[in-house]
């Protein structure tokens, strides 16, 4: 088993930037890819981004790429997604998400493990 606990989310205005973080317990962190996904209002959950086991290997979706930078500190057990240049549009609840093997996958179903999300919110 390994336990996902989100924070960093909150309100901000347009363009400005949040650090969200994603704290593991368990099993070997450095053993998992992560993603971050996330779900607006109304909306499927949709994939964000997933780094690598060693945080050598970075994706991203369409929508962020650019704005937004995921890094992982293993010592830690810990994920991060730095979200910046915010848009309403970034409103969501942001949640992680740990997928055994070596590949990273935007399939949600391919995630074993998920932390409950922090709400971002964007607006003036």
């Amino acid at each position: 088993q390994v336990q996902l606990v989100e924070s960093g989310g909150g309100l901000v205005q347009p363009g400005g930037s949040l650090r969200l973080s994603c704290a593991a317990s368990g099993r070997t962190f450095s053993n998992y890819v992560m993603g971050w996904f996330r779900q607006a209002p109304g909306k499927e959950r949709e994939f964000v981004s997933s780094i690598s086991r060693s945080g050598g290997r970075l994706y991203y979706a369409d929508s962020v790429k650019g704005r937004f930078i995921t890094s992982r500190d293993n010592a830690r057990n810990t994920v991060f997604l730095q979200v910046n240049s915010l848009k309403p549009e970034d409103t969501a609840v942001y949640s992680c998400a740990a997928k055994e093997g070596s590949e990273y996958d935007t399939r949600q179903s391919t995630y074993t493990y998920w932390g409950q999300g922090t709400q971002v919110t964007v607006s003036s």
